[in-house]
């Protein structure tokens, strides 16, 4: 009945935001094409059921894998024993399924980290109590035997033992702000390795083994903001990074010790993994150049270590390749771009290479899970071409099913016995649909349609999207989607507005309904076709889904690759009989308003004007691990530092707009700073909007609703 209502609900205050059949800047921002989705889901160690927090933050509900339906109510806050509250942010869920950890009064850090009051809540008698009374905690974690917890607090290690009273131990005490962190990553390595936690458990729980990050001489950055602002440690490309180092510590004994795993100078360990075997811990390795992965099994007592695996890759690592390593009870399932393409490679944990799981000439995209009992093993992969995506299985055998026969956007959240999944599929012109699938592709139950949605959007002036490709003088052929407005006339000449993003990897050409500067359907461009544009979307060189020749093409020179691909593209448009030649925009956020400038500065005017929003400037500013990633060091590389929106800024073509947050950790403020000096060295006019308090992703409040109407504003002035 709830959710019947909640649907409701959103159907009227779309229809609200709707009026007229047009869409309003504000309603789009606050996502009035939003569809509904299932999020929050955690699989329960039983295969069968899974977990998700109900939309009000009140209590957390039991599913059936096989049917969706609503089995019990796990946790209440109405009802549950102990301290009052009012609402929780998450939760995690014990190895044995008895004990959940209940999180509240999250506060966040940075991307993914964020300290928060932890409870210790036993389900058997529905009562919560605090993990710790002496402070917030950050990234707690359950021991497989499900009777310790370990977390971090101001860079120390601590273990609360619950059948010893909820004793709480101190593991290392040498942590300190800006020099020592223990558990956890620093800055460089949580954003650039999508890491949140570096410690773990054996599997006996009997040890913790953890990486110790030594910052004490990283260079520290300023971020001000309206409070007196902060200092945080910030390698810049080519500078000191974080010593790393590996520890482990014996519960009964309380001995600690430092495990022997070879770590090149200035390498780093972007992974650490407990296996099924107590006596290994699986730490993953990278040189600082990131073309040499290995993975060790280190022995926490003995402090031993022994090499695993090692894959030596053309120009770099991937870092989905790490992220998707899945280690098993007896095997290590490896992503390897070693032959051109990710594909799947099956290790014994000894670093015996049984077979290559799957080949051809296209790219895995998504590692689900290894079934030991099947030989089974499950992945999303562009078997279809880069702007498909679909959910497959691969047998021993080396035959492999596709689980997901539509076109469009897969994507799967797996039972943690791997027999159920949660299927979302996606296209260009459909919102979102959730079914519950078993594992050879059935859809089991439908959870979410968008139906409501769907009608809704018949009742708007959208235009068309739609996919297409174009090949450049080059030779080069490019993917891209196009949105019209819905009164298009062919015999009209458009304005066009190009959005791209263009980072190495990232594909924002797709067909999914999640396109777009802010997603929804490409919601902002509808909002933009409304008022008589165009809008338009290339992926150029360097961008993910078509090979690692394609992606590693922009190595060593970001930027020019890229900016020829867009300015391409605009030339492109120019011959289209539709668009106007004179009035062709760009923009882009991050790496795409780094595009954005190097495309209005290649040299070929083609550009009325852009848009760059929180941009790199100079990668002598950005951070070590990405950078280097792709450009190595500046010592190395200094031609292709060199060659940069800032040192480009006298060929500057268009009129510019740049936006900033003054709080941004990320792509700090002082590459716009720097790019305004040179443009006014340069003698060239350009807008500036700054925005107080605000980081990367310029949000909060108002704000978004500002920012997207200064830029409308802008492109509308322009463009007229």
């Amino acid at each position: 009945m709830k959710r019947k209502v909640m649907m409701l609900l959103a159907m009227v205050l779309t229809m609200t935001a709707m009026a007229g059949n047009k869409l309003n800047l504000k309603d789009v921002v606050r996502g009035t094409l939003r569809s509904e989705t299932v999020s929050g889901v955690s699989p329960l160690p039983d295969g069968e059921t899974y977990a998700k927090m109900s939309d009000d933050g009140r209590r957390i509900i039991q599913y059936s894998f096989k049917n969706g339906k609503e089995l019990g109510t796990l946790f209440d806050v109405a009802t549950v024993k102990g301290d009052k509250l009012d609402n929780i942010d998450g939760y995690i869920v014990s190895p044995d399924g008895k004990r959940m950890l209940i999180q509240t009064k999250t506060k966040r850090i940075y991307r993914h980290s964020f300290t928060a009051n932890y409870y210790i809540y036993t389900i058997h008698n529905n009562r919560i109590v605090p993990l710790s009374d002496k402070g917030p905690q950050q990234t707690p974690l359950f021991s497989p035997d499900g009777v310790q917890i370990a977390f971090v607090r101001d860079g120390n290690i601590f273990i609360v033992k619950l059948l010893y009273g909820n004793a709480e131990v101190q593991v290392t005490k040498d942590g300190k702000k800006n020099e020592v962190i223990n558990g956890i990553p620093d800055w460089v390595n949580e954003e650039e390795f999508s890491l949140s936690r570096a410690m773990v458990f054996t599997a006996d729980s009997r040890q913790i083994v953890w990486v110790r990050y030594d910052e004490s001489a990283v260079k520290e950055c300023y971020i001000p903001t309206s409070e007196g602002g902060y200092t945080y440690k910030y390698p810049v490309a080519g500078e000191t990074n974080s010593t790393v180092s590996v520890w482990s510590y014996d519960v009964p004994s309380r001995q600690t010790r430092q495990l022997q795993v070879p770590i090149e100078k200035d390498g780093y360990v972007p992974r650490i993994q407990a296996t099924s075997d107590s006596s290994i811990v699986a730490v993953y390795t990278l040189n600082r150049h990131q073309d040499c992965l290995r993975i060790y099994m280190a022995n926490p007592l003995t402090t031993v270590s022994k090499l695993s695996i090692e894959d030596n890759i053309n120009k770099y690592v991937r870092e989905e390749a790490i992220s998707n390593v899945k280690i098993t009870d007896r095997h290590i399932l490896l992503p390897s771009d070693r032959d051109g393409n990710m594909h799947l490679y099956l290790y014994n944990l000894n670093g015996q290479l049984l077979r290559q799981v799957d080949q051809g000439n296209y790219e895995v995209s998504a590692v689900y899970g290894y079934d030991e009992q099947t030989g089974d093993t499950y992945f999303a992969s562009h078997e279809n071409g880069a702007t498909d995506q679909r959910i497959w299985v691969a047998h021993e055998n080396g035959k492999r099913d596709c689980l997901t026969k539509k076109a469009g956007w897969n994507t799967a959240l797996f039972s943690s016995n791997l027999k159920y999944f949660i299927h979302t599929w996606s296209n260009l012109q459909t919102p979102h649909v959730v079914t519950l699938c078993n594992n050879s592709g059935k859809v089991l139950e439908t959870l979410v349609d968008n139906r409501y949605l769907q009608d809704r959007i018949r009742g708007l002036e959208l235009g068309q999207r739609e996919l297409f490709t174009l090949t450049t003088s080059e030779g080069v052929t490019l993917n891209g989607w196009m949105v019209k407005p819905a009164n298009f006339d062919a015999l009209k000449r458009y304005p066009v507005v190009m959005y791209q993003y263009g980072g190495p990897g990232s594909q924002q050409v797709k067909d999914s309904w999640d396109i777009g500067m802010i997603g929804q359907g490409a919601a902002l461009e509808q909002y933009f076709c409304q008022q008589g544009f165009i809008c338009v979307c290339v992926d150029n060189r360097g961008t993910g889904g078509r090979g690692a020749d394609f992606e590693k093409s922009t190595y060593l020179n970001l930027g020019q690759q890229e900016a020829r691909d867009q300015v391409e593209t605009a030339l492109w448009l120019a011959q289209q009989s539709y668009v106007d030649k004179d009035r062709i925009a760009i923009w882009g956020w991050s790496y795409g308003g780094f595009n954005t400038l190097m495309s209005m500065s290649e040299g070929r005017g083609v550009f009325r004007c852009g848009i760059a929003i929180a941009p790199p400037t100079s990668w002598r500013y950005y951070d070590t691990i990405y950078t280097e990633r792709y450009m190595r060091t500046p010592q190395e590389n200094p031609s292709g530092y060199d060659d940069n929106p800032i040192t480009r800024a006298k060929n500057l073509y268009g009129a510019l707009m740049l936006c900033h947050g003054l709080a941004d950790d990320n792509v700090h403020y002082r590459n716009t700073a720097d790019y305004c000096e040179a443009l006014i060295e340069a003698d060239k006019d350009y807008r500036q909007q700054v925005y107080a308090n605000r980081n990367h992703s310029i949000y909060g409040g108002n704000t978004r609703n500002h920012l997207f109407r200064q830029c409308f504003n802008f492109l509308k002035e322009q463009l007229k």
